[in-house]
């Protein structure tokens, strides 16, 4: 394959992940943007979103597990096709719950694709590039398309929820989600990177080395304070903060649209900033960040104080794939989906404590939580740093 043959193939392969991680963004945009809605309508509490939280991430949590050695050995067609279909189906059974029970089943099924597009993206973007900056820089460029995806469904129901409804946003979200699983079949993949067993022993092997144990502890912190900020922004501005479900709605755009547009910024810088400070400058401006969120006395602060914590912790979840992707490049899809199970076991238990101790101590002093997660991510990444300056393995 000549040069723009193989440039031209790589495009195509970097659209397949970039619509995957876009309706990722949905995924995890779509509870927290639409909660207020269905929580008056099927009357639950904060206690039961929470739960609602515990059962998305449990089944993402599950499909990353096992997905990462399938991939490795069958490689990432078959989940950025069946992925989409799932959250399809998933945006379909919530728009039409009638009661909670029925909306925890679709909740379900949005984790499962979900974990699918996050795992298949993200281990295909790493997969393109060998080289650890270049690496980097991709990463975060996918997450600018996670921005997108999270910024569209909260930011069409500010505009459009009195023109469409509700049922009309996530009947087309669910369209969008059948044109991606169209364009990703009729691609040619990257083989397998081993094609003659699944890895599940190199997993046991991996998931004990120091240096994935820190960079999943590290994410297990990141991924529930994303799931926290991205879930409570709206209930916490519409109860503590008096503000309309539909002014709500455009500060938690502002959100993603902060982290989308500081994610473009990074996929340049990090072609020359090094990976392992940015992640420690990340979290130390997001702790104060989410600290001021707390601490807002008005509407404007609070916007604000949402704003800056999306800047700020936008970069730390790709390029910490990233540092990880290249020192593990024969193994990528296994490391990742130990990486991802990691943080989404933070995703699935720091949303569920935060909605109990919300609902037993108010949401203002469980949102705090988010500050002391940030700086042991601070801490994590400090020690991390010891072995990132080793050979990579495997």
């Amino acid at each position: 394959m000549n040069a723009p043959q193989a440039s031209h193939r790589k495009a195509r392969l970097s659209a397949s992940a970039y619509a995957a991680m876009f309706l990722f963004g949905i995924v995890m945009a779509v509870l927290g943007a639409v909660l207020p809605l269905l929580s008056a309508r099927l009357r639950f509490d904060l206690a039961q979103v929470g739960n609602l939280f515990l059962a998305m991430n449990l089944f993402m949590l599950l499909c990353s597990l096992g997905l990462g050695p399938v991939m490795d050995r069958f490689g990432m067609k078959p989940p950025l096709v069946l992925g989409p279909l799932l959250v399809a189906a998933a945006l379909l059974a919530i728009v039409t719950s009638e009661d909670y029970s029925r909306l925890v089943g679709g909740v379900c099924l949005l984790g499962l694709g979900g974990g699918a597009l996050n795992s298949a993206s993200n281990t295909l973007i790493a997969d393109l590039y060998s080289d650890a900056k270049q690496k980097n820089a991709a990463l975060n460029m996918l997450g600018v398309f996670f921005g997108f995806g999270a910024l569209f469904i909260p930011f069409v129901i500010g505009l459009l929820l009195e023109t469409l409804g509700l049922g009309g946003i996530l009947h087309s979200a669910a369209l969008l989600c059948l044109l991606a699983a169209a364009y990703s079949a009729r691609l040619a993949f990257p083989p397998p990177k081993q094609s003659q067993r699944l890895a599940f022993r190199e997993a046991g092997r991996l998931v004990r080395l120091p240096l994935v144990v820190i960079l999943g502890a590290l994410l297990f912190f990141q991924s529930g304070n994303e799931f926290i900020l991205g879930g409570y922004i709206s209930t916490f501005l519409t109860r503590e903060a008096g503000m309309a479900v539909g002014a709500a709605s455009y500060a938690l755009a502002g959100y993603w649209a902060a982290l989308m547009i500081a994610r473009v910024f990074l996929s340049r810088l990090l072609l020359r900033f090094n990976g392992h400070r940015l992640v420690l400058i990340s979290a130390a401006c997001a702790a104060a960040g989410a600290a001021l969120v707390v601490g807002a006395k008005s509407d404007t602060a609070a916007v604000i104080a949402v704003v800056l914590t999306g800047v700020s912790l936008s970069g730390i979840f790709p390029t910490v794939l990233g540092l990880a992707g290249a020192q593990f490049a024969s193994y990528s899809g296994t490391v990742f989906g130990l990486l991802f199970t990691m943080a989404l076991a933070g995703g699935m238990t720091l949303p569920w404590v935060t909605g109990q101790v919300a609902e037993a101590l108010g949401l203002r002093l469980a949102l705090s939580l988010v500050t002391a997660h940030f700086l042991m991510i601070f801490a994590l990444q400090a020690f991390a740093g010891r072995y990132l300056r080793a050979s990579p393995t495997g």
